[in-house]
């Protein structure tokens, strides 16, 4: 069995690492008020990846938090993704330029097709994460604020026929709850895809969680608030 690769996450704020519940903005915990502090414990403690997402970008529908993210990855060696606010050319460049490693993109895969397929050619599947946020089957845009139409297998399978290779699925239900993951939506995933690279995210509580991800053949999980709120053991994971 393959050890599930470990993604902890900073969500950003006005400059903050904050968490919000079910994508709730007015759920708002603010756990440090220095974010770049936050990454460099993170490799610290010996992670090598970090999923940043700037929810101010996701809620304004453009890049925003470039100077936290460009300050994360100069003060750090980890292998940064970041998601949120990624609509145009300009934005997908900015990230770059800032240091990401890879983007997360949903809702231009939602709402411009066209444009999302030309980024995953011109940069490659290996630096573009199909962002597929889910709320009641349904793939979620614009920071969790609208539903989609598209149901979450199909908008899936028309992208991995064009070269997908990376996915991070959350399911919003869950996400910030510390309730457990969606484990069965992950493993539906798996079995349509098995050589997706998915990442899970939403709802993480335990150790145990990240471990029954692992017996399933998750490659990847994202978790924050579990580890915000002590109720994962780092030092038994790595």
């Amino acid at each position: 069995m393959e050890k599930i690769e470990l993604i902890p996450a900073i969500d950003i704020i006005d400059g903050q690492c904050v968490r919000l519940t079910k994508g709730d903005y007015a759920s708002k915990k603010v756990y440090s008020s220095n974010p770049v502090e936050m990454a460099i414990e993170f490799e610290r403690m010996g992670f090598r990846r970090l999923h940043v997402v700037g929810l101010d970008g996701a809620k304004s529908k453009h890049i925003v938090n470039t100077k936290v993210l460009q300050a994360i990855t100069s003060s750090t060696h980890l292998v940064v993704d970041f998601g949120g606010g990624i609509k145009t050319d300009h934005d997908i460049d900015q990230a770059f330029e800032c240091g990401a490693a890879m983007v997360t993109i949903g809702s231009v895969a939602v709402t411009d097709p066209a444009l999302f397929l030309r980024w995953l050619t011109q940069y490659g599947s290996d630096k573009i994460i199909l962002g597929a946020d889910v709320r009641n089957g349904k793939v979620s845009i614009n920071g969790w604020k609208e539903d989609s139409a598209m149901d979450l297998l199909p908008f899936l399978r028309q992208y991995v026929e064009q070269g997908v290779t990376q996915v991070l699925c959350t399911d919003i239900s869950r996400d910030g709850t510390l309730q457990g993951p969606a484990a069965a939506l992950y493993a539906e995933v798996m079995s349509a895809y098995p050589m997706l690279h998915l990442i899970a995210s939403g709802g993480i509580s335990s150790n145990e969680d990240i471990l029954d991800l692992e017996r399933r053949g998750i490659p990847s999980v994202v978790f924050g608030k579990a580890f915000y709120e002590g109720k994962i053991d780092v030092s038994k994971l790595i």
